[in-house]
C-alpha cells in the first residue's frame, strides 16, 4: 500500500513538473490576437499604365486559432490611410495628391512548418477576402466618389519572436491581387491590380 501510493506520488509530481515546464516554454497559445499599428501597402501601376503605382499606410488587427502546432487558421482586419504623393496617370501629372483609403479583410490559413511552440515561429499563409476603396478625403480628381469593394486573394509569410508564452512580436508580408470590376473608377480597379504590404505588431497569447 505504502509502496502504490509512494509511485503514485512521484508519477504525480513528475507529471505537474512536465505541465510546469509547458506552461512556461514561449511560444503561441491556442488563440493569438494581433495588434499592427505600422506598416505600409504599395500598388504597382496597372498593365498598361493608366492606373499609377502608389503607397498608402497601412494598420490593422488579427485573431488567429491555432488548430495544432503546424495549422491555424486567421482572420484579419484594417485598413490604409491615404498620404499625398506625386505620381502620374493617365498621362497626367498629380503634385501633393492624397491617395483615396481603403479598408482590407481576410480569412487565411497559417501554416508553421517547424511548429509554433518554439520562441521564433516562421510562418507561410494565404487566404482571401476583399478592399473596399473610400472616398476619404480629397480624392474626387481621381474619380473616387462612393465606396466600391473588391475581390482580393493573399499569399505571403513572416516570422513571430514569442518573448514568453504570452506575448510576443511578428514581421508581416503579404503580397496582394485585387481583381478588376466594371464599375471601378478610372483611377484604380479596371484592370487587376498587386501590391505589397508589410507591418510589424505585436502579439498575445493566450
Amino acid at each position: 500500500m505504502t509502496r502504490n501510493t509512494l509511485a503514485l506520488l512521484v508519477a504525480f509530481a513528475l507529471g505537474a513538473g512536465s505541465a510546469y515546464g509547458q506552461e512556461g516554454t514561449a511560444g503561441a497559445g491556442r488563440f493569438e490576437v494581433g495588434a499592427f499599428p505600422g506598416g505600409a501597402i504599395f500598388f504597382t501601376e496597372s498593365g498598361n499604365g493608366t492606373e499609377p503605382n502608389f503607397g498608402n499606410y497601412a494598420l490593422g488587427g488579427s485573431m488567429t486559432f491555432n488548430v495544432n502546432r503546424y495549422v491555424g487558421v486567421e482572420g484579419e482586419g484594417g485598413g490604409t490611410v491615404g498620404v499625398r504623393q506625386n505620381f502620374t496617370a493617365a498621362e497626367t501629372a498629380f503634385v501633393n495628391q492624397r491617395t483615396p483609403g481603403m479598408w482590407m479583410y481576410h480569412g487565411n490559413v497559417i501554416v508553421n512548418p517547424l511548429g509554433n511552440d518554439r520562441a521564433f515561429v516562421p510562418y507561410a499563409t494565404g487566404g482571401a477576402g476583399g478592399l473596399t476603396m473610400a472616398p476619404w478625403g480629397d480624392v474626387d480628381a481621381l474619380g473616387v466618389t462612393t465606396h466600391e469593394t473588391y475581390l482580393t486573394g493573399n499569399v505571403g509569410g513572416g516570422l513571430k519572436w514569442f518573448s514568453t508564452q504570452r506575448f510576443g512580436i511578428r514581421g508581416d508580408y503579404r503580397f496582394f491581387a485585387v481583381r478588376n470590376k466594371d464599375t471601378a473608377p478610372w483611377f484604380f480597379g479596371n484592370e487587376n491590380r498587386f501590391g505589397h504590404r508589410v507591418q510589424a505588431g505585436l502579439i498575445f497569447t493566450y
